[in-house]
């Protein structure tokens, strides 16, 4: 079983919705990037309390590259998070602070 095989395959078991589980992979910094998309609501099944199961996921694809040889980065894609984004890719403007004259 390849990493990209590994990584899908544990992503699917952890989520209610497996179907909405895609895979991005591409070159990064000298390492091979993966980047983990899911339904909005399996985000947090997929990060776990804390991040331990995206720690977790991340361990074991750290040790099935390194088998390899190769050097691997994941990342969790959050729908919600781009979604503050503003439409031309530029983030949005922080919120404004709170008025302190009060």
């Amino acid at each position: 079983m390849d990493v990209e095989q590994l990584l899908t395959y544990l992503a699917r078991a952890l989520v209610d919705q497996p179907d909405q589980v895609g895979l991005r992979v591409s070159e990064a910094d000298g390492a091979r990037l993966y980047e983990l998309k899911v339904a909005p609501e399996d985000v947090g099944k997929v990060i776990g309390r804390d991040g331990r199961t995206v720690n977790a996921l991340r361990t074991l694809l750290g040790a099935a590259a390194q088998k390899s040889g190769q050097k691997v980065r994941l990342e969790i894609l959050d729908d919600r998070r781009n979604a503050a984004s503003a439409p031309n890719g530029a983030a949005a403007p922080p919120p404004a602070a709170p008025d302190a004259s009060r």
